[in-house]
């Protein structure tokens, strides 16, 4: 049913075309001015976006694969969609091998001064024994600095990083600093390292650590990892450079919940014709545990289902089917492979896909896959996107988001909106990521965005391919 509500903030021009085309159904309806009354629900107050992520986050909070938040998740995820109007709403089940559930965590200086540590233990890292490690720390500029130490030279010590994260309006700094927090461990083990730590993979200047994966190489010993606040980083490093190496007392406590139970929650928008097959968005609705998942990616999974529910008060519905996805195993792994695996029979039927997960920043351009380049429908999108800001590129899409992985190797068509992330990363995986650093007028701009790109796309029948 057409909200009234939608009607009244539709242009008179496309009202009169839309009962025409009730009338008439081969009288054609503008797109512009479908694209105008989105931007104008979405941007006037009328998108359920931020009442979304303000739910998750007061209702849920932080949702780790594996805990029972994220079953308390899964339940939000399905009532909400149900209650936005969604069809075929349902879980699709899928066991992980292992989840990680993080234990006490604690990091002081013991020599030459006596000072507490602001930490975070890394996902996937291992215990610390019970008592704790006591260990003199060897500070490395950079990771390759790590790895041009000579075997052996790190026995019985700890290994700091304290390798800077260039901010970058792209988020391409990440890209760079990342691989000291996912593959550091094993070049220290490798070394004769006890356990290792590195600054915080961050651009901003707060003292909270940010969390995140570690990846332990095949056959290499595992040590335990952790983050450091920024400022804790540059202390130990400030400490080392006056000739005596600083000692450190640490303590983590972790373990593993084998076959952990997951899941991935769809629900659809049906489109008007079968064969046109489905566009596949969404967000993923777990998150690290230190903050509240907010932004990563309470965020995502409010922008897309809003953006959905938008197209679904249409006068006008798309031919194609759309279908939103809420991953329930981002952070950790799984659930891309999982949805992959699941719908291998339809992945022909996949027109387009695209997952947002980079915040609530707004949105600067849109990459299309090669299928769309300088068709009808990409220059429709640059018509309709330009008054928000957004551009249409002329390079492909090259990312369409960790969870579709699977989907853009096999072939799905993908697309990416491309978010300005200048201050993303001041909060990622850590405490800080709350519902006071979503925008709410940059996360409208995402809803509208998304929200047109579902309608003209999706109009238009299979033509990405």
């Amino acid at each position: 049913m057409v909200s009234l509500s939608y009607l009244r903030l539709l242009p008179p021009s496309l009202l009169l075309l839309g009962a025409a085309a009730a009338a008439a159904p081969q009288t054609p309806v503008d797109p512009q001015a479908v694209a105008a009354g989105i931007r104008s629900r979405a941007i006037g107050g009328a998108s359920p976006a931020w009442d979304l992520v303000e739910s998750l986050t007061t209702e849920i909070g932080a949702r780790p694969a594996g805990s029972p938040a994220m079953e308390r998740a899964r339940d939000w995820a399905l009532a909400r969609m149900k209650a936005l109007g969604f069809t075929n709403v349902h879980a699709e089940s899928f066991a992980k091998p292992t989840a990680w559930v993080r234990g006490a965590e604690s990091g002081t200086v013991v020599a030459p001064i006596e000072r507490p540590l602001a930490l975070i233990g890394l996902g996937g890292s291992v215990p610390t024994p019970p008592a704790g490690i006591d260990a003199d720390v060897v500070v490395f500029s950079t990771l390759d600095e790590l790895i041009a130490a000579r075997a052996g030279s790190l026995t019985g010590r700890i290994a700091l990083v304290n390798q800077p994260m260039t901010r970058t309006q792209d988020g391409s700094g990440y890209g760079a600093a990342v691989r000291a927090r996912a593959d550091g461990p094993s070049f220290a083990a490798e070394r004769g390292a006890v356990a290792f730590l590195t600054r915080s993979v961050a651009t901003g200047s707060t003292r909270a650590p940010h969390t995140g994966g570690t990846v332990y190489a095949d056959g290499k010993p595992r040590i335990p990892a952790a983050a450091l606040g920024i400022a804790d980083a540059e202390l130990l490093g400030r400490l080392a450079a006056r000739g005596t190496p600083p000692r450190v007392h640490l303590v983590l406590e972790s373990r593993e919940i084998i076959a952990a139970p997951a899941w991935n929650i769809v629900g659809e928008i049906e489109g008007t014709d079968p064969a046109a097959g489905v566009i596949v968005v969404g967000g993923h609705l777990d998150s690290w545990d230190p903050g509240d998942g907010a932004v990563d990616d309470g965020a995502g999974v409010a922008i897309t289902m809003a953006a959905a529910r938008l197209v679904a008060e249409l006068p006008v519905r798309p031919r194609h089917t759309i279908r939103v996805v809420a991953f329930g195993s981002e952070e950790t792994g799984g659930s891309g492979d999982a949805y992959a695996a699941a719908h291998a029979g339809e992945l022909v039927r996949i027109a387009l896909a695209g997952e947002s997960d980079l915040g609530s920043g707004r949105v600067l351009s849109l990459a299309l896959p090669n299928g769309l380049a300088g068709s009808a429908t990409a220059r429709q999108l640059a018509i309709a996107l330009a008054p928000l800001g957004i551009f249409v590129r002329s390079d492909p899409a090259a990312d369409s988001g960790a969870d579709f992985k699977p989907l853009a190797a096999a072939g799905v068509p993908i697309f990416q909106f491309r978010q300005d992330a200048t201050f993303y990363f001041d909060i990622h995986h850590s405490a800080d990521d709350t519902l006071d650093k979503v925008n709410r007028a940059d996360l409208e701009q995402n809803v509208a965005a998304w929200a047109i790109l579902l309608y003209l796309v999706g109009a238009a029948g299979d033509v990405a391919r």
